[in-house]
C-alpha cells in the first residue's frame, strides 16, 4: 500500500491527506495524529542526517511548525508522508549549512593522543554495541549531499526515485551521491573489517558498500527510536 494512502480494511481511519485538510479545516488534533503515525521515520532521518540528538531534536521541531504552517499549501503532488520527509530533510541540511558556516571548536580530551590529528577516529577494535556509533560518526563525516542520500536509501530504505523527490533532484544524481558515499563510508570504516581486530562486520562489496553491505545493516542495530 502506497504511503500515506486509505487502508481499504480500515475504512473508519482517515488517511494522511484526510487528516491534512481537516487541520486546514480547523480541527486541533489532526495534526497530532498525523505526526504521531509518521514521528518514527521522521525522527531516524533527523537523527541519522545530524548525528545529534539535540539537533535533530531542535530540526524535526523546526520541521513541523514549518509543515503546521505550510498545510494549507499542500498541493497534493506526492504523498503527505513524501511531503512531511521532505520538509524534514530540508530542515536538517538548513542546519548542516548553519553548523558549517559556524563551526564550534571542541574543548581537547586529556586522554586523548596528542600525536592524533583533530578530527580523527583511532583505527581501535569496537565491539559490536559500538559498532552502530561508530558509523553514525562516519555518516557525520560525509559531506551533506552524500550523507542525505545514504540516510534515505541505505538507512531508510527509501527506493532511489522516491529519494530523488526528497532532495529535489535526479534519480541518477542520488545514485551517483549514494556511490560516492559508500566509498568514503568503506574506507572510514575499514577498520571494522575481519582480520583487523574490529567487530566482524563483513568487508564492503564490490559495490564499495560499507561493511555489513550498506549503512543500515549497522545502524539500525542501535535501537535508535522517539524519546
Amino acid at each position: 500500500m502506497t504511503a500515506g494512502r486509505r487502508d481499504p480494511d480500515s475504512l473508519d481511519v482517515p488517511d494522511d491527506e484526510a487528516l491534512l485538510r481537516a487541520h486546514v479545516a480547523g480541527d486541533q488534533d489532526a495534526f497530532a495524529e498525523l505526526f504521531r503515525r509518521h514521528r518514527d521515520r521522521l525522527w531516524a532521518v533527523a537523527m541519522r542526517t545530524l548525528g545529534d540528538r539535540e539537533d535533530a531534536a531542535d530540526a524535526l521541531q523546526e520541521a513541523l511548525l514549518s509543515a503546521h504552517r505550510a498545510a494549507p499549501r499542500f498541493r497534493g503532488d506526492s504523498a503527505v508522508t513524501t511531503w512531511l520527509h521532505r520538509i524534514v530533510v530540508n530542515c536538517c541540511l538548513d542546519r548542516i549549512r548553519r553548523r558549517q558556516a559556524h563551526p564550534t571548536v571542541p574543548l581537547p580530551d586529556g586522554n586523548a593522543d596528542p600525536d592524533r590529528p583533530t578530527g580523527v577516529e583511532p583505527a581501535a577494535p569496537v565491539t559490536d554495541h559500538d559498532t552502530a556509533l561508530v558509523v553514525r560518526q562516519a555518516l557525520a563525516r560525509l559531506p551533506e549531499d552524500q550523507r542525505a542520500a545514504l540516510v534515505l536509501v541505505d538507512v531508510q530504505g527509501y527506493p532511489v526515485a522516491e529519494a530523488a523527490v526528497l532532495l529535489g533532484v535526479a534519480e541518477g544524481t542520488v545514485k551517483s551521491r549514494c556511490s560516492r558515499g559508500r566509498a568514503r563510508m568503506a574506507l572510514l570504516l575499514g577498520h571494522l573489517r575481519p582480520g583487523t581486530g574490529g567487530a566482524g562486520v563483513p568487508s564492503a562489496t564490490a559495490r564499495n558498500r560499507p561493511p555489513g553491505g550498506d549503512v543500515r545493516s549497522v545502524t539500525d542495530s542501535s535501537g535508535e527510536g522517539v524519546s
